[in-house]
């Protein structure tokens, strides 16, 4: 490392390497300041702040009055983003086959929309849209957060009504003929943060998916969903 690097850098480098290969398992406990101090041969500043830092990449966390310990990496769970595309939850289904307990909350309401979402539907700026909020929670934890924004005219109004979107447009002579999905990475809203129970250091995968009937948008969503706990998974079908 070079000399101009900050000095709590090798203190962070060792214990993620350690974390990282093993020699330090989930639920070992942390090095204290003080040992931090001695071990590295580093100011108190310096392994205050390697601490707050491996804290904040979710390696590690705080016990008051305790100490430091190895976080627990959960394994990924697969989403399948195509096999249940036409199930009136997705999620829920694909969750659900792998022997999982789901359920999920939601709220409608009308708003205007604002200039990503009019964007988005090709609508005007301030048109009155449908927005539909989920929270889905598998075995009872929150594991998803979903605003579904639509038309008025398509919206479902009773829970008789909301089943699959591709059958609700069917009903309304609509062939949906293309899902569009695009995903990132980002730190999550503080508000995203209490809903999702997240860690500190985690980061969400954010999904943007719209519903296409030929040249025409009819319902865009945002997705969120802890990134340390599922991995996103497309098949994509080969026609030779």
């Amino acid at each position: 490392m070079a000399s101009s690097d900050p000095v709590y850098l090798r203190v962070v480098e060792d214990i993620r390497r350690q974390i990282n290969d093993g020699t330090l398992p989930p639920g070992a406990p942390i090095p204290s300041r003080a040992q931090l101090t001695r071990k590295y041969q580093v100011g108190e500043t310096a392994a205050r702040h390697a601490l707050r830092v491996l804290a904040g990449e979710g390696l590690i966390f705080g016990r008051v009055g305790s100490g430091h310990y190895v976080r627990e990496r959960p394994d990924l769970a697969p989403l399948h983003r195509w096999r249940f595309h036409d199930h009136q939850a997705p999620f829920a289904a694909d969750l659900q086959s792998q022997g999982r307990r789901v359920t999920w909350d939601w709220h409608s309401e009308p708003v205007e929309a604002t200039a990503d979402i009019a964007q988005r539907l090709r609508v005007e700026e301030s048109t009155t849209l449908t927005r539909t909020h989920y929270v889905f929670r598998a075995d009872g934890k929150p594991l998803q957060l979903a605003t579904s924004y639509e038309p008025l005219e398509f919206a479902p109004h009773s829970d008789e009504e909301r089943r699959s979107l591709i059958g609700r447009l069917a009903s309304y002579g609509i062939k949906v003929t293309e899902i569009v999905e695009s995903v990132h990475t980002r730190v999550p809203r503080p508000s995203e943060i209490d809903a999702l129970d997240l860690p500190a250091g985690v980061h969400v995968l954010h999904l943007k998916r719209t519903h296409w009937a030929g040249e025409r948008p009819v319902e865009t969503s945002d997705i969120v969903v802890p990134g340390d706990r599922f991995e996103i998974v497309y098949s994509m079908a080969v026609h030779l």
